[in-house]
């Protein structure tokens, strides 16, 4: 490091830009507590882009899914929506990709996902619990 001060200097320069440019390519991204508010001030969308199993294990009170291999056949659809759309998937990876794909400025992605979603104490609606009995909100365990 110490012989080569320019290299490392370019090398950090390439750095701060690869994460500037990744942040604006991967959307605008929003909180779960953020959704909740952009739901009720601005009737914001929720596109849940999780395969179709994913989603009937338990999925956000609201949302919509459509499947990210579907996409594609909904994307007229989507940008004709006015209101801000909210793209939800597992971890928040795949919905950036989604948020490109729509390509509209109001177009947002959760922070984390359906599991960001429940780090943050919020609940599901269609969660089984481990009796197999079907809930809407938090999951409660028979006794």
């Amino acid at each position: 490091m110490g012989n080569h001060p320019f290299l490392f200097g370019i090398l950090g320069v390439l750095i701060v830009l690869f994460f500037t440019l990744e942040n604006k390519s991967s959307g605008k991204k929003i909180s779960p507590n953020t959704l909740g508010l952009m739901v009720n001030s601005q009737n914001a969308q929720l596109v849940d882009i999780r395969a179709n199993k994913k989603f009937n294990t338990g999925h956000i009170q609201g949302s919509r899914n459509i499947p990210f291999t579907q996409l594609k056949d909904h994307l007229d659809e989507l940008k004709a929506i006015e209101e801000p759309i909210i793209v939800i998937c597992d971890m928040g990876l795949q919905s950036s990709a989604a948020v490109q794909l729509i390509g509209k400025p109001n177009v947002f992605r959760l922070d984390g996902g359906i599991g960001g979603w429940q780090a943050a104490g919020m609940p599901l609606v269609g969660a089984k619990t481990a009796k197999g009995k079907v809930v809407d909100g938090k999951a409660k365990l028979k006794k």
